[in-house]
């Protein structure tokens, strides 16, 4: 089996895009969810978050839930606001945010491979998240949220891509985010074959973001093997959507914290229980970290600049030598007492796409008691702790600019 193959994608009928494309379904809540698709009859938030169909309170994990998406799915693809490709294609995407752009290969990717291990991984899930997606999959038959993964740069990949996004793109269109999304399908067999050829030859992929999908994907092929014992592994179900961007292009954003108090601890001992770990000296301005082992900490009306102390960063450990570990280790932990930041409700996490003020905000208004600014982590990094097997902690990256649904979704036949 192929790491990754075209595959006749479902997408937007000419000229309907701006009516169906929608920001990823774990982005927004219900009710922001809910507004963003009022007056748009056909955004793909009535698949991704049918709960907005239904009366406000309903559980989004209800039965009723899938049933509605199932039903909302049926009346786009009826109303011929989607439609699919007569030939299996690859599709280029380009996303451009602001002076950032990245470009990559929407693909089925191998289930196969993700199982071995060939697409690697960097986060636990979660049952229920996973049981989710799950559910969603089969009330639809059909993967529409793409998995975001990333691959080692490579010139003969840019060269065909490049020579691609010379023509008219089948998509070209800016969301209310300002993000536009550009596609175009790649139909010439020479390039499907070299652009195969080129992945096959890769060792291994990495899964950016989306690890709840493609864990989900992978339950739904063990399933449907069980029921179809004659498979023969090339079946739609043994491969899952994917969109694959060079290293190179990838951007991430900082991952920021906030806590809602001090542990008990009064502003002074706070500070000089930080000492035990950090250099701290008070800035005037806000503290946007410019290096690994910088940290920004808030506290009302206060802005400090911390550095973690050189022995403090362990010398072979690809998931301790993290930023986010450095801040969890040696302060969240000891000091804030927060042992759990996955579970722990004193604590919250502020995508770096909401900027600083958006610390000061939370801070100031009584909410949360002191924030943390950190610098993003690296990809070289995310590759090192995927490559060792091993787990980043919770939070870790944010990725920007995010994936639409509805662009292109993956059938299962």
């Amino acid at each position: 089996m192929s790491l990754i193959r075209p595959f006749t994608g479902l997408r937007p009928a000419p000229r309907r895009a701006g009516d169906v494309i929608a920001p990823p379904y774990d982005v927004l809540n219900s009710e922001e969810a809910r507004i963003r698709a009022k007056d748009k009859p056909w955004s793909f938030l009535h698949v991704s978050k049918p709960e907005i169909d239904l009366p406000v309170g309903t559980d989004p994990y209800s039965a009723a839930v899938y049933a509605k998406g199932k039903e909302n799915f049926a009346k786009i693809l009826k109303e011929g606001v989607l439609g699919r490709d007569p030939e299996p294609c690859y599709y280029v995407y380009r996303l451009v945010m602001g002076a950032h752009q990245q470009t990559g290969i929407v693909a089925a990717a191998s289930i196969h491979a993700y199982d071995a291990n060939r697409i690697r991984k960097h986060e636990f899930t979660r049952p229920d998240k996973e049981d989710d997606r799950v559910r969603q999959i089969e009330a639809l038959n059909a993967q529409t949220g793409p998995v975001f993964l990333t691959y080692r740069q490579s010139s003969a990949v840019d060269t065909i891509i490049d020579k691609l996004t010379l023509g008219t793109a089948d998509v070209d269109i800016a969301a209310d985010d300002g993000v536009q999304h550009t596609l175009w399908a790649m139909r010439d067999p020479h390039q499907i074959d070299a652009i195969t050829g080129l992945f096959d030859s890769m060792d291994r992929l990495y899964i950016a973001d989306g690890h709840h999908r493609s864990a989900a994907a992978s339950r739904v092929a063990a399933s449907r093997r069980v029921k179809n014992p004659q498979f023969t592994g090339n079946e739609s179900f043994n491969y899952f959507l994917a969109v694959i961007f060079p290293d190179n292009q990838m951007q991430i954003l900082d991952y920021n914290r906030v806590v809602k108090d001090l542990n008990g601890l009064s502003r002074e001992s706070f500070l000089k229980r930080i000492e035990t770990a950090f250099t701290l000296m008070p800035e005037s301005s806000m503290v946007k970290p410019g290096r690994t082992g910088e940290f920004g900490l808030y506290m009302k009306g206060q802005w400090y600049r911390l550095n973690i102390k050189p022995d403090r960063i362990p010398a072979d450990d690809p998931v301790r030598r993290l930023d986010v570990s450095l801040l969890q280790d040696n302060l969240i932990t000891p000091v804030l007492g927060i042992d759990d930041p996955r579970r722990d409700k004193r604590i919250d996490f502020v995508g770096g796409i909401r900027g600083l003020k958006e610390l000061e905000r939370r801070v100031d208004s009584g909410e949360m008691a002191c924030a943390f600014s950190l610098y993003p982590t690296s990809m070289a990094d995310l590759m090192s702790v995927a490559d060792a097997g091993e787990v980043m902690p919770p939070k870790s990256t944010w990725f920007e600019p995010k994936l639409a649904d509805g662009l292109v979704s993956h059938v299962l036949d």
